[in-house]
């Protein structure tokens, strides 16, 4: 049998200014469980900001690029996102970590007014208009909200009703959802989970992400 490609996009590396690592680990384990391939990318481009990940505070005058943090996670194993084709993959998925809301797009910063990084979008738009699924955990359905919006996708961040709202206002129809637990929008091949975005721990944000994982391989 073939094995599955799943695209993985990755934002960095540490909650506070990339990739949540659980989060990304989790995926990671969870598509090789399954049998999948892990095709994991990062845009090529430098961080909105450093935080020192001890005391919770940005670094003034650091820079870091996200692809080469993202590697981090990856093990090395990583492609710059402009070099990833739709074509290539059966699947979609973007772990949370503020970086999918700093690096990904600017909605940490803009809310609802932001633009999601151009080539970002475009694989996500790709995989989408190939009728393959798209999953996002945590923060990052704010992501796919931005870009898929015009289509009403049901996404879920967990139960906060600010960022809800502003899901709604980029058009997406927000569903509240349990930590354990995953949103699907089996006709447009979404799929959500709250992850860290409600996750009290590792275990908790780990089975609405295992479900997750297991119910986008089915679709793929």
């Amino acid at each position: 049998m073939t094995r599955k490609k799943i695209g993985v996009i990755l934002a960095g590396c540490g909650v506070y200014d990339g990739s949540e690592i659980h989060e990304a680990v989790i995926t990671l384990l969870a598509l090789d469980r399954h049998g999948a391939e892990a095709i994991v990318c990062a845009p090529n481009v430098e961080q909105m900001h450093v935080v020192n990940h001890l005391t919770g505070q940005p670094e003034s005058g650091a820079t870091r690029n996200v692809l080469v943090e993202s590697a981090r996670i990856a093990r090395g194993k990583i492609r710059d996102i402009a070099q990833v084709d739709a074509a290539d993959l059966d699947g979609l998925i973007l772990p949370g970590g503020f970086g999918a809301a700093k690096n990904l797009c600017d909605f940490a910063v803009k809310g609802k007014e932001c633009a999601a990084d151009p080539e970002v979008a475009r694989l996500v738009r790709d995989v989408h208009a190939q009728k393959k699924p798209v999953a996002s955990l945590c923060i990052a359905p704010a992501l796919i909200a931005r870009i898929l919006g015009a289509e009403s996708p049901s996404l879920t961040i967990g139960t906060d009703p600010d960022t809800a709202s502003a899901l709604e206002a980029m058009g997406a129809r927000h569903v509240e959802c349990p930590v354990r637990e995953m949103v699907v929008d089996r006709e447009r091949k979404l799929l959500s989970t709250p992850a860290y975005m409600l996750a009290g721990n590792i275990s908790e944000a780990a089975d609405g992400i295992e479900k997750t994982v297991a119910a986008l391989i089915e679709m793929a």
